[in-house]
């Protein structure tokens, strides 16, 4: 069982090499990583962008492009299609974003010709390292879905759960995140958390699988609680996903874990046919580098 981001690093590294296609690779903090990455034996890379300006960045920041394949494209709508293009036809396992906007690679995933759409929908993953939790914890969905009704819940946790398989879990415990742990009527969440509880003990979400929900923060995070409040529970204090019931909730819980907790994250897109690497330039230069790792970890499960 994968407790830490590094050993997700560990997991990876130089086992069977996954390739990487990079979309506007012409980026110093996207071709940093991606350094990184090559050295610590994740990934094999292929850039995709400007030829010149790739070039330029590498040798200002000592990378060495030897046997490295570079795809020259002028523009980054054809950029994105290209490093989609090599996933699905197999020449690359996941994609990564660069110097372009979100919209564009996500148009190009999308695209029914030549993209990685599959059924359900894509969805934000991000799995936490935080200092007093005793495993890594997965969030979702806190970066795509603004206010997912409740098939929309479905396709996210599904999404999720093939997300964290790859970490070795027995067992996968799911906390449907809601303001109180009773159902009310008046509180959407409260009753798509119970329903998607009810889901998962008739196997929608396959075997090895327990739903919660509703539960509050501190029910999903400490067993303590829940004893103080008298509720009987197999997820609280233990829980690997926190199934969000809007994106403000898990934008605000995602950003509180980085800059008060001082976790560590990593953060991938699912529900295409691969996983889709999104970092933002205010990322760390180390989150880069454990969501390229994540990315490799699934990419590798899936193959």
């Amino acid at each position: 069982m994968i407790k830490k981001l590094d050993d997700i690093l560990k997991e990876v590294k130089g086992n069977k090499k996954v390739i990487l296609s990079v979309a506007a690779a012409h980026d110093k903090e996207v071709l940093l990583a991606i350094k990184e990455a090559i050295q610590k034996e994740i990934i094999i890379p292929i850039l995709i962008g400007d030829e010149n300006k790739i070039k330029e960045i590498s040798e200002e920041i000592g990378f060495d492009l030897d046997k490295i394949k570079i795809i020259q494209k002028d523009t980054i709508e054809e950029c994105a299609k290209t490093a989609v293009q090599l996933v699905s036809s197999k020449e690359a396992d996941f994609v990564m974003k660069g110097l372009l906007d979100t919209s564009v690679i996500l148009k190009a995933v999308l695209n029914k010709e030549y993209g990685l759409i599959r059924d359900g929908l894509l969805s934000h993953v991000m799995v936490y390292e935080i200092p007093t939790y005793n495993k890594l914890l997965i969030t979702t969905d806190g970066g795509m879905n603004i206010s997912p009704d409740y098939n929309q819940k479905v396709n996210i946790l599904k999404n999720a759960i093939e997300a964290t398989k790859p970490l070795g879990l027995e067992n996968i415990k799911v906390a449907c995140l809601a303001a109180k742990e009773k159902v009310n009527s008046k509180m959407q969440a409260t009753l798509d958390a119970r329903a998607l509880q009810e889901a998962a003990q008739v196997g929608v979400f396959g075997e090895n699988v327990i739903v919660e929900g509703p539960l509050a923060f501190d029910l999903a995070v400490s067993k303590e609680a829940a004893n103080i409040k008298g509720f009987k529970s197999k997820v609280a204090g233990e829980t690997d996903i926190m199934l969000m019931p809007t994106i403000e909730v898990g934008n605000g819980i995602g950003k509180a874990l980085t800059y008060f907790a001082k976790a560590k994250s990593a953060g991938i897109i699912m529900g295409a046919k691969a996983p889709i690497v999104l970092v933002s330039r205010a990322d760390s230069h180390e989150s880069k580098l454990y969501s390229i790792a994540y990315g490799a970890l699934v990419a590798k499960y899936n193959k």
